[in-house]
């Protein structure tokens, strides 16, 4: 009987981990999209005062995130050296959650200061007030939800993601349950408003890592590591490896979060419709941007353990793979934006309200632009993925720099303003900036070898 194939084991292996971390990513973005729903149900004004809290604090969150994402790579090396490998592995977890308290403590006093930051930013007084007061509970969810992002990254660095889905899966409904509650009052509580909306967030993202840690402390598999025993033990040389590892990552996707950022206020300068627009054409290509992410994760993984193994050949197959499956996925995702584009911006515009006509006009023009857009946004999240697999976070972090800032917002202003394209102006600056962040990854892949990336 003929053996599979290495490449065949190994595509099954990313496939098997890939799949129940991209359903964990949606399933993120859905609990993230909840308080904007129920707010909805206030009215427009706590819309605007809601996002303007949220935009805030997602901005520190996905920083720290970046932090934490150092835990991946070092255990899959650990993994690679030593299956069966229990300190070390704890050390980093142990040490990552410390550099989660670290960076939480001056971002909660960032985010204490909501209201005065929004209004040093010339954001309506009335709005600025109401986001305040949604911060106020939600800033304390910051640090439960990076200590559950650390947990998700040790389960997934065990090749045993589908529990972070499943806490993920129970957290949607109860946030849902919590902002109903909290927001409106009732269940017999007092109605919170945007207060109540954030304390909501901060209640579901509490859950989150308490019930993946009761896992942990539970499950046989988990519990032999002990991630709880001697915790405060100080720890330098892991804790100095975990932000040498995790702050590149961090700054990198502040780079590519601001960059976003930047293209709604360009927006913003050309019209209300282009703006209405660019959001609705985002929050699609956001969605279908969970699966190329998903895929990169597990690259970190899959290359991350062959790395720490010392295995060239198997950091090849697991780094290309990845970037042909999450390339492949990004080819059939661009189809579906040009062949089915009305039917996706029905979902959140109304097309037979001939008020939205120009509106759903531009959205449709920004997805044909997203269609490329796409392609070159799913090679630059999978080869970032495989890079942090062999430990490499720096130069990525500069191509980001250039690729988004100096390319992507030079191109798109370029294009938008002196030229005359307006809002697809924009949208090509973008696709060209992740374009060059997304040809200087993998030309560094490529060169892994001769850049001296992988053990010898």
């Amino acid at each position: 009987m003929a053996h599979p194939s290495p490449w065949r084991i190994e595509a099954s292996a990313l496939i098997a981990l890939a799949l129940p971390m991209i359903a964990g990513n949606i399933a993120w973005s859905a609990i993230a999209a909840t308080d904007l729903l129920l707010l909805g149900r206030r009215g427009a004004e706590s819309v605007a005062a809601g996002a303007l809290a949220i935009n805030l604090f997602h901005a520190l969150l996905i920083f720290g995130m970046g932090l934490v994402t150092a835990a991946s790579p070092l255990i899959a090396s650990e993994r690679g050296r030593r299956r069966h490998s229990v300190r070390d592995v704890r050390r980093t977890v142990q040490q990552t959650l410390r550099a989660a308290l670290f960076f939480v403590l001056p971002a909660w006093a960032i985010l204490w200061q909501c209201e005065a930051i929004l209004l040093a930013m010339g954001q309506q007084p009335d709005l600025a007030h109401g986001a305040g007061q949604l911060m106020r509970g939600l800033q304390w969810a910051l640090l439960p939800f990076l200590c559950f992002t650390t947990l998700r990254n040790f389960i997934a660095a065990l090749e045993r993601p589908i529990w972070g889905l499943l806490v993920m899966l129970v957290a949607i409904p109860l946030n849902i349950v919590a902002g109903w509650a909290l927001i409106f009052g009732h269940l017999g509580l007092p109605a919170l408003g945007l207060f109540g909306a954030g304390l909501a967030s901060s209640l579901s993202s509490s859950f989150l890592f308490l019930g993946l840690l009761g896992v942990i402390l539970i499950d046989r598999r988990f519990r032999r590591y002990s991630l709880m025993g001697r915790f405060w033990t100080r720890d330098r040389e892991r804790h100095r490896q975990v932000w040498a590892l995790g702050l590149p990552i961090a700054i990198t996707l502040g780079f590519e979060t601001t960059v976003f950022n930047a293209s709604a206020f360009l927006m913003g300068l050309i019209n209300r419709d282009s703006l209405a627009a660019h959001a609705v054409a985002l929050q699609i290509s956001a969605l279908v941007f969970m699966v190329p992410m998903g895929i990169g994760q597990a690259a970190t993984v899959r290359v991350g353990i062959a790395y720490g193994r010392g295995d060239r050949a198997g950091v090849g197959r697991a780094g290309w793979l990845a970037l042909l499956i999450g390339t492949g996925f990004a080819l059939c995702s661009g189809a579906l934006l040009i062949l089915m584009p009305h039917m996706l911006v029905s979902a959140f515009l109304d097309l037979s309200d001939p008020a939205n006509a120009r509106t759903i006009r531009l959205a449709t023009s920004f997805l044909a632009v997203a269609a490329l857009f796409q392609l070159v946004d799913a090679a630059q999240a999978v080869g970032a993925g495989v890079l942090r697999g062999v430990q490499d976070t720096k130069m990525p972090m500069i191509f980001a720099l250039i690729g988004y800032w100096v390319v992507g917002i030079g191109v798109g202003t370029l294009l938008a303003f002196p030229l005359g394209l307006e809002g697809v102006g924009i949208w090509l600056g973008l696709a060209s900036g992740l374009g060059a962040v997304a040809l200087l990854l993998i030309i560094r892949w490529s060169l892994r070898e001769r850049l001296g990336l992988l053990p010898g």
